[in-house]
């Protein structure tokens, strides 16, 4: 299975654990396969620079560089092609579309509602998005054109 997780799961997962980190765990476990690109590579290192994140990472020890080169460890960096225009309300969003789609993924692994609630690119036929805390959502696949996400029953 081939699966992208949203940026602010990757970083619940790596400093929080829980759900978040049993996405990871799979990709570790090589359960599923976890795929991102440079420009989500760039956005975990600036989210994980923020200053309120020192105490975590003074409490486990870790290093910032150390978290994101475990993390390389258990992905595929892939090139993406970008959007010509913004497809979401949060350009980041668009992000994490455009390597789903590169990536022929099944899902998406995210917490963010507005990555479905917002107009999406149409990716692969059997595309879901999966928030964290396990509510699917499938994109219509009939249509080249943005299509509205709708949830799965």
């Amino acid at each position: 299975m081939r699966v992208v997780v949203d940026t602010n799961v990757v970083v619940s997962g790596l400093l929080f654990g829980g759900v978040p980190l049993r996405v990871l765990d799979a990709g570790a476990s090589q359960i599923v396969n976890l795929f991102t690109s440079n420009a989500l590579l760039e956005e975990l290192a600036e989210i994980i620079e923020r200053p309120h994140f020192d105490k975590k990472f003074s409490e486990t020890g870790l290093t910032r560089r150390r978290l994101i080169s475990d993390y390389q460890a258990l992905v595929e960096v892939i090139n993406v092609v970008l959007f010509t225009e913004q497809v979401s309300r949060d350009i980041d969003d668009d992000e994490v579309l455009a390597c789903a789609i590169a990536a022929e993924c099944e899902f998406i692994v995210t917490g963010d509602n507005d990555l479905f609630n917002a107009w999406l690119i149409e990716p692969p036929p059997g595309t879901f998005v999966r928030t964290a805390s396990g509510s699917d959502r499938a994109t219509c696949p009939t249509s080249p054109k943005p299509a509205r996400s709708s949830t799965v029953t």
